[in-house]
């Protein structure tokens, strides 16, 4: 077996539109065609990947933590530019927790508590 790369991660939420509000109107990912799989969800473009939120209003699997901890479970984006990706982040109001690692990164929670890491791998 030769494992190619990542495919798709999937995000149960609690709140489909917010969620959608979060990751394409902050992060700027755009939608990508879903079949109709009996439940509802989106799929977003991911760079070379797909990341795919499912609704689940019951928040099953959803595990809000006090602050976004990267010792946790968490998706791990990468980014061109670690400066203006906080700036952009922080101006529409969500909390960074930089703990001052030596590596380009940070983190952030999505509107139900998963932990997003931002990373600029070629720093």
């Amino acid at each position: 077996m030769i494992v190619l790369g990542v495919h798709h991660t999937s995000l149960p939420v609690n709140n489909l539109q917010r969620s959608i509000d979060f990751y394409c109107g902050v992060l700027g990912l755009q939608t990508i065609p879903r079949p109709d799989m009996g439940v509802p969800g989106v799929w977003l473009e991911l760079g070379n990947a797909q990341l795919h939120l499912i609704d689940h209003p019951e928040s099953v699997g959803v595990e809000v933590v006090e602050s976004a901890n990267p010792r946790g479970r968490h998706e791990a984006f990468a980014i061109a530019d670690l400066e203006a990706t906080k700036a952009h982040l922080e101006a529409n109001g969500i909390t960074v927790n930089a703990p001052g690692s030596r590596l380009a990164q940070f983190w952030v929670q999505d509107p139900d508590g998963h932990v997003i890491e931002f990373i600029q791998p070629d720093r």
